[in-house]
C-alpha cells in the first residue's frame, strides 16, 4: 500500500494505463491511509468510500472492456469543502451550511468528473475561506502532517495537509490571498494559484469574487501542471471566465532557466521575515543562477499597502456576498426568533463564527456611507498601483522569486489571539490575488525545527507555463518535492 501511496499523479496514470495497477487497489489504499491517519491529521470533513469504491470500478470495467480513458481516469482526489459537489455534503466548514448538499457540481468537479477521477471526500478549511490556519473550522482542527503539533496554514489546509499525508494524491484547493501557496509551503507540497479567470469560480461558494480563484494541491510541480490543464478554460456560467486559448501547461516543463531574469523584490526580503525562510529562498535564487538565469533586483513599493486594500476589498465582498446566507432559503435557521428581523440576526449570529463575523463588519462599514470612498474607493486605487509594479517589473523579467510567508508553520493556537499578527503573514502573497497574476509555491528545504520552507514563483497574467518550467528546473536540480515523502 504504501508504494502505491508514495506515486505521483504521473505515475498512477502509467500504471493504471498499463494494468499494473487497478482503479480499485489505488482508491482502496487512500481510504485506508485515511482510516489511519484522519484521527491525527483531520483532513477530511466528509469521507465518501462507499461512492469512491464505486467508482473506481467503473473505471476499472471501461478499461478492462477497451475503452479510451483519460490520463486522469481512477485517480482519486480531495476536493476542498467550499466547492459544490452534486448529492455531497457542501458546508464552507461553517455551522451556516452543515447540512447543505448541493444540487449541482461545479464545474471544476464537473470536469474532473467527465475525466474519470475518484472523489475521496470534502476536505477542511477555514470557514468561509477566512483564515490562515484551518483553526476557523467549525467542526475541527487540521494538523500539519509535517509535525501535528503545528498548523497546517489555511484557508486550504485540508487541501494541502490531505496531500502531505498521502491522504490524496492531488486535490483542489481555492486561493482569495494566499490560500492555496501559503498551506501548501508550510506542509511542503506544491500550490498553484492560477491567473484570475483561468479557472472557473462556478460552484465555488464565493468569499470575494473579484479575488477567489481555484486551484491544484500536488506532490510535485509537473503533476500540478496536469492537474491545471484539466480543470482550466473558459466557462459560459462564470461571467469572470476568460474566454482563450489555454494551451498545454506541461509543453514547456523540461526546458530549464537557462536565459531566463527573474526579479528578486528587495521588499519581500526585508523586515519581518524569518532568516531561516529568507536564506532558504535566497540559497534557490543560487540555483536558478547555477542554471542559467540571471537575477534581477526589484523593487515593488506598494508592498506594504497591498495588505490593508486586500483586507479591505476581500471583507467588503464579503460582506456583500454572505449577505444571502439569512436563515430564509437555505442553511442554518435559528429556532429563536419573533420577527424577520429577529431571524435574521439570531440565524446570522448563531450560523457563523468569530472570524467570518469579524470580517463581514469589517467590509459592511467599509461600504457604508461616509466610509466607501476613504475605505473601499482607496483599496481599489492602491490594487491598480499594485497592478502596475507587477506589469513594470515584467518588462525586464521573465517571473518573480519571493518567499511564501515570513515564517514557517505555526504552533497551534499561537496566532489565535492576535488577528491582526495572522494578517500580516499573507503579505507576500495577497498582492498577487490583487493583481489577479498566477503564482506557484513549492518547497525550498526545512527550517531548524524539520518544518517545510515555501517559495513562490510569480508570473505574467496566463504565463502558468512559464512558473511550472521554472518550478520544475528547480526540483529537477534539488529533488526538493522528494519532501512529500517524509511522512511516516
Amino acid at each position: 500500500m504504501n508504494d502505491i501511496l508514495k506515486l505521483t499523479v504521473t505515475e498512477l496514470s502509467d500504471k493504471l494505463a498499463a494494468k499494473e495497477l487497478s482503479s480499485a487497489e489505488v482508491t482502496e489504499a487512500y481510504l485506508g491511509r485515511i482510516s489511519e491517519k484522519e484521527d491525527s491529521i483531520g483532513a477530511y470533513l466528509t469521507v465518501c468510500a462507499d461512492e469512491a469504491k464505486k467508482q473506481a470500478a467503473e473505471v476499472d470495467a471501461k478499461r478492462a472492456s477497451g475503452e479510451a480513458l483519460s490520463a486522469l481516469a481512477g485517480i482519486p482526489v480531495g476536493i476542498k469543502d467550499n466547492m459544490c459537489t452534486r448529492g455531497l455534503r457542501t458546508t464552507c466548514a461553517s455551522k451556516m451550511l452543515e447540512n447543505f448538499i448541493p444540487p449541482y457540481d461545479a464545474t471544476v468537479v464537473e470536469k474532473l468528473n467527465a475525466l474519470g477521477t475518484v472523489t475521496l471526500g470534502k476536505l477542511n478549511m477555514d470557514e468561509f475561506a477566512m483564515g490562515s490556519t484551518t483553526e476557523n473550522s467549525y467542526f475541527k482542527k487540521t494538523h500539519n502532517p509535517r509535525n501535528t503539533d503545528y498548523v497546517p496554514g489555511g484557508s486550504s489546509g485540508g487541501s494541502a495537509a490531505a496531500v502531505a499525508a498521502d491522504e490524496a494524491p492531488f486535490s483542489l484547493g481555492s486561493d482569495t490571498g494566499g490560500s492555496i501557496r501559503q498551506p501548501a509551503a508550510f506542509c511542503g507540497v506544491v500550490g498553484m494559484k492560477p491567473t484570475y479567470g483561468s479557472v472557473s469560480r462556478y460552484g465555488l461558494v464565493a468569499f470575494a469574487s473579484s479575488l477567489d480563484q481555484i486551484g491544484p494541491v500536488t506532490k510535485n510541480v509537473r503533476d500540478n501542471a496536469v492537474i491545471l490543464n484539466a480543470i482550466a478554460g473558459h466557462d459560459a456560467h462564470d461571467a469572470t471566465s476568460v474566454d482563450r486559448e489555454y494551451g498545454d501547461y506541461t509543453a514547456l516543463l523540461d526546458m530549464g532557466v537557462n536565459g531566463m531574469k527573474i526579479g528578486i523584490p528587495d521588499e519581500f526580503f526585508g523586515e519581518g521575515i524569518n532568516e531561516e525562510v529568507k536564506n532558504a529562498v535566497l540559497s534557490a535564487a543560487k540555483v536558478y543562477e547555477k542554471l542559467g538565469a540571471t537575477l534581477v533586483p526589484v523593487s515593488m513599493k506598494t508592498i506594504s499597502h497591498a495588505l490593508p486594500a486586500y483586507y479591505v476589498i476581500s471583507s467588503a465582498e464579503a460582506s456583500s456576498n454572505l449577505a444571502r446566507f439569512d436563515g430564509v432559503r437555505y442553511g442554518y435557521r435559528s429556532e429563536k426568533y419573533e420577527d424577520i428581523v429577529d431571524l435574521y440576526k439570531n440565524s446570522r449570529s448563531e450560523g457563523f463564527g468569530a472570524e467570518v463575523k469579524r470580517r463581514i463588519m469589517l467590509g459592511t462599514f467599509a461600504l457604508s456611507s461616509g466610509y466607501y470612498d476613504a475605505y473601499y474607493k482607496k483599496a481599489l486605487q492602491v490594487r491598480t498601483l499594485v497592478m502596475n509594479d507587477f506589469s513594470k517589473i515584467f518588462e525586464t523579467c521573465d517571473f518573480i522569486l519571493s518567499p511564501v510567508a515570513p515564517t514557517t508553520a505555526y504552533k497551534l493556537g499561537e496566532k489565535t489571539a492576535s488577528p491582526l499578527e495572522m494578517y500580516m503573514g499573507d503579505i507576500y502573497t495577497v498582492p498577487v490575488n490583487i493583481a489577479g497574476i498566477p503564482s506557484l509555491s513549492l518547497p525550498c528545504g526545512t527550517d531548524s525545527k524539520g518544518l517545510p520552507i515555501g517559495m513562490q514563483l510569480i508570473g505574467k497574467a496566463f504565463d502558468e507555463a512559464t512558473l511550472y518550467r521554472a518550478g520544475n528546473a528547480y526540483e529537477t536540480e534539488t529533488g526538493c518535492y522528494h519532501l512529500s515523502k517524509e511522512v511516516k
